[in-house]
């Protein structure tokens, strides 16, 4: 505003000053050729006057100062010139002024040289004898007078340059300065000009409504970011070009990003899934997508944002459902082994009962159905029973009782309930270790043990041995059981936990095994909040540990 005040003032004042001497020599020269063609006349008159009384022959020793004097008879014929000869000068009838003369009485006329630096004004009269007398004077054109006078006009120019310019620094400044010293935040309270009075209360009024408007905007920025910062969900706001506006904590932590390269959301991730998604929904489409990225699985949808039908934006919220899906495909597997193992037994009571509901199967044979059948259906409680365990354990939906329970005592009894099994196989079981007590759920610690010694029973070689080992530490209970069986090939062994997982599915079937027996250990030891490890070379045997920390356990029931 400074500049403009003074960049107006000074060409106002520059404007007006060179308007002003353009006028005054335009004024000055007009009056100076009206005075040179008065004083033309005054003297054409004059000599008029004295060539009636004395002829021609008043031009006799005739001096002329300045100017010129022509007289022409009535032809036009030169009679005398004070500047040439007469005999060498052309007749002048042709000359505007001498034609004019001739019909009027009197006539004017102005001629440029050829250089248009100057020219010539002429004043002709008619004499009583209709002789002609003419007079003339050479004056500089306005140009040249300009010329001439340029120097003198630029240093006036110059002086009243600088004092225009001074002039206008100090006016402008003395106008702007009462604005500068505005206290704009009480625009009420100062002391101005009176015209700004009306610009003064709107901008009060206007600070009201911006501080309120402030308020509101960073209350729901706070309430904004204390969401999207507790969302679990990958949050990301883009424009229409694909810049990142905003995102939060949970979609750095889930791309497994700091911070982002670029202002582009392609920084998060270049997967051809999340571009896709990106590049469908700055089409105008919801989009949604299931992307794999380090092994898991995320879930995207994306929103486009709309202003006046065009697209202006997105919101896309990124889901982390690896363990959504894991358990989707666990339930999926679970559902399959479940269905084959059951239908399996159910097709062989189903067969047996069949052929002995067609008749004429001999009495021992119906004793050998029978028996298969009460084989098959106590296989099936088996199944059924060991189901229900893992669905009680799983995710620990059902309540137990906890209580102390003594390991050593609860492997005594375990082993007793297996001694047949194992003399059978002539294998022995040695129970090792000492009266050991944790806080636990008896029965759950129960079914751990018993699938254990039994797997090492089962899969033990004829004469082999079991160790059932108990250690008592400051805070950590271990318990081993270690066989001197088959062994577990390794690349079965990070599998052999899972449900209904088998190593040799036909020995396993031979023996009568479901396949949970595991599952069950290791839910229980999720229960209890234990460890388990396995070690295993094939064809010597396998060792598992399970090892309970004594206060984790208590912190979880």
């Amino acid at each position: 505003m400074y500049k403009k005040i003074f960049r107006s003032s000074f060409l106002t004042a520059f404007l007006v000053l060179v308007a002003a001497i353009a006028l005054i020599m335009g004024i000055l020269f007009h009056f100076f050729e009206a005075q040179i063609q008065t004083e033309l006349e005054n003297e054409a008159g004059y000599l008029s006057q004295a060539v009636e009384k004395a002829g021609i022959r008043f031009f006799d020793g005739f001096e002329k100062q300045s100017g010129r004097v022509t007289l022409t008879d009535a032809e036009g014929k030169v009679l005398f010139d004070s500047d040439t000869e007469a005999e060498k000068l052309d007749n002048h009838a042709d000359r505007e002024e001498i034609n004019a003369a001739m019909k009027n009485g009197t006539g004017k006329s102005i001629r440029y040289s050829q250089t248009l630096t100057e020219k010539t004004v002429n004043y002709a009269v008619k004499l009583s004898d209709g002789s002609i007398l003419r007079v003339s004077t050479t004056q500089y054109t306005v140009a040249m007078v300009l010329l001439r006078i340029l120097q003198p006009v630029l240093v006036v120019l110059a002086a009243a340059l600088v004092l225009t310019l001074v002039l206008s620094l100090r006016v402008s400044k003395a106008i702007i300065e009462p604005i500068n010293n505005l206290d704009l935040e009480s625009p009420e309270n100062n002391v101005a000009y009176e015209e700004l009075a009306p610009l003064l209360k709107k901008l009060a009024k206007q600070n009201r409504t911006i501080e309120e408007q402030l308020a509101d905007a960073h209350k729901k920025q706070v309430e904004f970011h204390l969401i999207t910062e507790n969302m679990s969900e990958g949050f990301l706001v883009i424009d229409r070009d694909a810049s990142l506006l905003t995102y939060n904590s949970a979609a750095l932590g889930l791309f497994g990003i700091t911070r982002p390269a670029s202002g582009n959301v392609l920084t998060f991730c270049r997967a051809k899934d999340f571009r896709d998604t990106i590049s469908k929904v700055l089409a105008g489409e919801k989009a949604e997508n299931t992307m794999m990225r380090e092994g898991c699985c995320y879930s995207i949808i994306a929103n486009p944002v709309f202003e006046k039908k065009e697209v202006i934006g997105a919101v896309i919220i990124i889901l982390d459902i690896t363990e959504r899906e894991k358990r989707e495909t666990l339930r999926r597997e679970f559902t399959a082994n479940v269905s084959h193992e059951l239908k399996t037994p159910l097709t062989s009571i189903s067969g047996f009962a069949e052929l002995m509901k067609e008749g004429g199967v001999p009495e021992d044979t119906v004793v050998d159905f029978s028996a298969s059948i009460y084989d098959e259906a106590q296989r099936l409680v088996t199944l059924v029973t060991d189901i229900i365990k893992i669905s009680e354990l799983d995710g620990k939906s059902t309540h137990f009782q906890r209580e102390n329970v003594d390991l050593y005592e609860l492997s005594e009894e375990i082993i007793s309930r297996l001694e047949d099994q194992a003399e059978k196989r002539n294998i022995t079981i040695n129970l090792i270790g000492s009266k050991t007590e944790i806080t636990g759920v008896r029965k759950i610690l129960d079914e751990m043990f018993y699938n254990l010694l039994d797997n090492a029973v089962k899969y033990n070689k004829e004469n082999g041995t079991v160790d059932f080992i108990i250690s008592n530490e400051e805070n950590v209970v271990a318990v081993l059981v270690r066989d001197t069986g088959t062994g577990i090939p390794a690349v079965h062994q990070s599998r052999v936990f899972e449900r209904f997982y088998r190593v040799d599915k036909s020995h396993s079937k031979r023996i009568g095994g479901t396949g949970l027996g595991l599952a069950i250990v290791k839910h229980g030891a999720i229960y209890h909040n234990a460890e388990i490890r396995l070690e295993s070379t094939e064809g010597k045997g396998t060792a598992v540990t399970v090892q309970f920390r004594r206060d984790s356990f208590e912190e979880s029931i």
